[in-house]
């Protein structure tokens, strides 16, 4: 085991002293030329790469036996020629890399010289995607995959439409992943727009073009003195609001201090490829201005470095490691080419395959590159431009994509721009949303106004310290496209002539593509409003009503089949045959008590739950009479029972009771707002009903619609009428008029909101106000101050319908007096057929006068007894067989 360790540190030793002995005899040169070709343009390209190699060099860890040597040479753009001659003149030098020219000419002499003559050539600049070529090495990002990342944050925003701002054609080129969203599969493609603007040209006519077209969302890729002279116009008119969104494909938007007046409400937004976190960047920076300072430059910026500049001298370090690494393994020898000669210079294809297969940490992050020579690599931060400077609020790499980190509350930046503004305020009157407050001329602002909306922004406003001025919308309208384009509110919020709208403006699809919605701050649906039916007098005899007739028939045929049949049970029943004066036992007469008198007198006395004197004693008919008895203790209960609804309750009857009676009719007429949610609904529908509900109301003339709630409602009190509105009005209108009631339950189900156009930043901080106070109850006690009428209506349930008028019981009163007439005229006949019988009897009329006479004088209850005309002799009557009468005597 020891033996091995031994022969392992003797391998190891030689290994190092080898390795030594290689680095000594296939060092560097002392010298190593770089050439840099730049154009006239670009100062601060040439100053980091000078900067790069003064660092390099100062910097004994890289190349501590070699220094790097600048050779500086500028062309004009676009002047291939020039830059092919300084190509060849950088060969001759004996040049180890060359850092190529930006305008595309130049660019292409550079690369096919070096391809040639196997010389590296790094670009540190866009450059667009050609043939590949061996020898070039770009450290700029892909343009294909930089532009899929703008693509991937716009899609991100749910942009609908945006306006390309360029100035160069190459843009075109750069960002053809963002011109395809308008071409793609998705459901909805972006709109695109191109705005080409000519160098040093003024942006006023453009932006106010774009005003016009309401247009909000832009895309800029110009150069960034250019993007602040963009927003300086823009700010003139009214373009660099809240409401406006700019991406700007500059990699340098940290290194501009922008102006803070009109910035600072507009959403800008950019991407980075340098991380100002990164420890490499750090130093290059700390360096960078250390030197400035020195040779007594003022640093305007936190951050001077552009995105070139940090690229270029990434560009050198990984160019230094290449040569420090491969002079390891190889001898590097430089030397001079020619370019009408044939020689080229192997070292320099090795220098590039050793840059494409090992990566590199920099100062722009982990460098990765591909066998055609591009940063195929890389990850960039999603940076937005606010008052408090540059945040980043994301990321993205080529790996995981768009990702959004939020560093920063959002809501934090927006409860800043939004405390202490004034917001214009567009709402319709419609109570009791908004409502004007009397007398109308006696107030100013916004004390003219009152109504739920109003106290829910006022709430609002206290909580996010914003002011608001309330401006009824002009013409009426909630918002409709009918025409083309947008009225009402939300045309006033697409015009920018209004901040927010609220009202009981509803959340349909066709608004929500149009603008923005806060989260509903009260929720409802589509409900009937219709005239309350005038109450129906009762019937005189509505007692009767709660047995049908044909029970009320057959009641009175089984009283008089039960009498009839009672009689001749009786009749036949011996025990029916009593003596009528029990105390004489030697009376031999028997009577029957159930006369054909006494047996419906028995019978109505047990409907009448009276009873009588008249009782049965044989068990036959004490059988009948307990089941006479049963049958009227049903039937009168049942009555009693429904006697009592029939009588305490006057009922209405509705002629309709859901939307499907109505869809089934053509007598009454029914409608909605015109150009209203309501209207939409049924015009939108798929249900077989509401279908030909749209198809009645849209074939009505004179037209059913109504032009707001109030001409609806009105319609509704002449009668004859349904209107259809949201449920929450007809709750408000039906506490307030009694004649008026709701039909049937909601239609649908949707919700009121806030709207703001689209692109407000307003909207989420609104949403987080709206669900503060319904989850603390406040939006209940704003309803239940606007909705809840002083004095209710009466209610037409329970005990309130509990009295009874003269209606209800006059039938029972006209049964009294029908039944007291009937009793006078028998009295009357009784007494004529009594005094008939009578002795010296005077005339009946004299007598039926002197009898109620005396009644009314209140004389005592006794008189003599009247003599009547003798009766027949008993000789004179037939005889009766007493024998056979004594059979029926029983003991």
């Amino acid at each position: 085991m020891r033996s091995r360790r031994r022969r392992l540190w003797s391998w190891v030793l030689q290994s190092a002293v080898f390795s030594m002995l290689i680095s000594t005899v296939m060092a560097l040169p002392e010298v190593i030329k770089i050439g840099g070709l730049f154009e006239t343009n670009d100062d601060q390209q040439e100053l980091a790469f000078r900067k790069a190699i003064e660092m390099i060099n100062t910097d004994e860890s890289k190349l501590p036996r070699t220094k790097l040597a600048v050779r500086v040479k500028r062309v004009a753009p676009q002047d291939s020629f020039r830059a092919y001659k300084t190509a060849c003149d950088f060969l001759e030098e004996g040049v180890a890399a060359i850092i190529g020219p930006k305008s595309p000419s130049n660019m292409g002499v550079s690369q096919a010289t070096c391809d040639t003559f196997e010389m590296p050539l790094l670009q540190t600049h866009w450059a667009p995607r050609s043939l590949p070529r061996s020898h070039t090495i770009n450290f700029f990002p892909d343009s294909k995959k930089l532009a899929g990342a703008f693509s991937q944050y716009l899609t991100s925003q749910n942009w609908k439409a945006f306006t390309l701002i360029f100035e160069e054609n190459e843009a075109l080129i750069r960002l053809q992943e963002i011109l395809q969203l308008s071409t793609t599969s998705q459901s909805t493609p972006m709109k695109v727009t191109l705005r080409h603007v000519k160098p040093d040209e003024d942006f006023k006519k453009y932006m106010k073009d774009l005003y016009k077209l309401r247009e909000n969302n832009f895309v800029v890729d110009l150069p960034l003195y250019r993007v602040k002279q963009l927003f300086a116009d823009a700010a003139k008119v009214e373009m660099m609001t809240e409401y406006q969104n700019y991406l700007l494909t500059s990699l340098d938007v940290h290194t501009v201090e922008w102006n803070q007046d009109f910035i600072g409400r507009t959403n800008i937004t950019a991407f980075r490829l340098i991380d100002p976190e990164n420890p490499k960047f750090k130093k290059f920076l700390g360096e960078w201005i250390f030197s400035e300072q020195t040779f007594g430059n003022d640093v305007s910026s936190k951050q001077p470095i552009m995105t070139e500049a940090a690229l270029l001298y990434d560009a050198v370090l990984m160019l230094t490691r290449a040569l420090d690494d491969l002079d390891r393994g190889k001898s590097i020898e430089l030397r001079s080419l020619y370019c009408d000669g044939s020689s080229t210079w192997p070292d320099g294809t090795a220098i590039v395959n050793y840059m494409k297969i090992v990566p590199f940490e920099g100062t722009s992050g982990t460098i990765k590159i591909d066998k055609n020579g591009l940063r195929s690599t890389f990850a960039i931060d999603l940076i937005k431009v606010t008052k408090r400077g540059i945040i980043k609020i994301g990321s993205w790499d080529t790996e995981k994509g768009f990702q959004k980190t939020e560093a920063v509350d959002e809501l934090s930046d927006v409860k800043d721009l939004l405390r202490n503004r004034t917001l214009k305020v567009t709402s319709i009157l419609t109570s009791p949303y908004l409502m004007k407050r009397e007398p109308f001329e006696d107030f100013s602002g916004n004390d003219r106004y009152e109504g739920f909306c109003k106290d829910l922004l006022e709430k609002l406003s206290e909580r996010f310290g914003f002011k608001f001025v309330i401006t009824p919308v002009k013409d009426g309208r909630y918002g409709d496209d009918k025409s083309g384009d947008w009225n009402g509110m939300i045309g006033e919020l697409l015009r920018r002539e209004a901040d927010i709208a609220i009202a009981d403006l509803t959340i349909i699809y066709k608004r929500e593509a149009a603008v923005d919605f806060t989260m509903p701050f009260m929720n409802l649906g589509i409900s009937i409003l219709f005239k309350k039916p005038e109450k129906q007098s009762p019937p005189m005899f509505s007692f009767l009503k709660p047995l049908s007739l044909e029970v009320w028939f057959y009641m009175g045929t089984g009283y008089l089949g039960v009498s009839l049949f009672l009689f001749i049970l009786a009749r036949l029943s011996p025990y029916e045959w009593v003596n009528p004066h029990p105390c004489d036992t030697e009376n031999d007469v028997v009577e029957n008590q159930f006369t054909l008198l006494n047996s419906f007198w028995f019978t109505i006395g047990s409907i009448m739950q009276q009873g009588s004197d008249i009782l049965p004693r044989a068990i036959s008919t004490r059988i009948v009479a307990s089941s006479w008895w049963f049958f009227t203790l049903i039937m009168i209960s049942s009555y009693t029972a429904n006697l009592a609804a029939f009588l305490t309750a006057q009922r209405m009857t509705s002629p309709i009771e859901s939307a499907a009676d109505l869809a089934k009719q053509t007598t009454i007429q029914y409608g909605s707002v015109q150009g209203g949610s309501t209207q939409n609904f049924f015009k939108e529908s798929k249900y077989p009903i509401y279908q030909r509900m749209w198809s009645f109301m849209e074939s009505q003339r004179p037209s059913v619609f109504a032009e707001d709630n109030h001409k609806g409602i009105e319609r509704v009190r002449m009668g004859n009428y349904a209107f259809l509105m949201e449920s929450t009005s007809i709750e408000y209108v039906t506490e307030r008029n009694c004649d008026l009631t709701r039909i049937g339950g909601n239609l649908d189900s949707k919700g009121y909101g806030i709207a703001t156009p689209p692109g407000s930043p307003y909207r989420s901080i609104l949403s987080s106000g709206i669900l503060y106070l319904q989850e603390s109850q406040q939006l209940q006690i704003l309803k239940d101050k606007w909705w809840k009428a002083p004095n209710k209506c009466p209610d037409d349930s329970g005990l309130a319908s509990a009295e009874m008028g003269i209606r209800n019981v006059g039938g029972v009163f006209l049964v009294l007096g029908i039944g007291s007439c009937l009793g006078i005229v028998i009295v009357v006949m009784e007494f004529a057929w009594k005094a008939n019988k009578m002795i010296n009897r005077e005339p009946i009329l004299v007598m039926l006068w002197h009898e109620l006479r005396s009644t009314l004088t209140c004389r005592g209850s006794t008189r003599p007894a009247p003599k009547e005309e003798e009766e027949p002799s008993v000789e004179k009557m037939p005889m009766v067989n007493m024998s056979k009468i004594e059979d029926f005597k029983f003991s």
